[in-house]
């Protein structure tokens, strides 16, 4: 699944406008043009979640955050950024 908002409020902080899986790598594109990725094992909850369930995620919080709602686990977009993760690189 692709979720696509529309513009975010402008802000200093980064604000997803898209998100999606490909593989175990989770990318959200930025408002201002920039593509990010991070593998799915630097999340406890991620790092378990099939390749479904890692598809359902969704953008909530006008661009702050991402939601996979079967696995009720939330992560910020800031945080992901800012290189914020549960679990050191494998």
């Amino acid at each position: 699944m692709t979720t696509i908002i529309g513009e975010p409020h402008l802000s200093t902080e980064p604000a997803a406008i898209r998100a999606w899986s490909e593989g175990r790598i989770v990318y959200i594109e930025l408002h201002d043009g920039r593509i990010v990725g991070f593998p799915v094992d630097r999340f406890r909850i991620l790092s378990q979640a099939s390749e479904e369930e890692l598809a359902q995620v969704r953008i909530e919080l006008n661009g702050f955050a991402l939601r996979w709602e079967a696995l009720d686990e939330d992560i910020t977009v800031p945080g992901i950024i800012a290189g914020r993760f549960q679990l050191p690189p494998k």
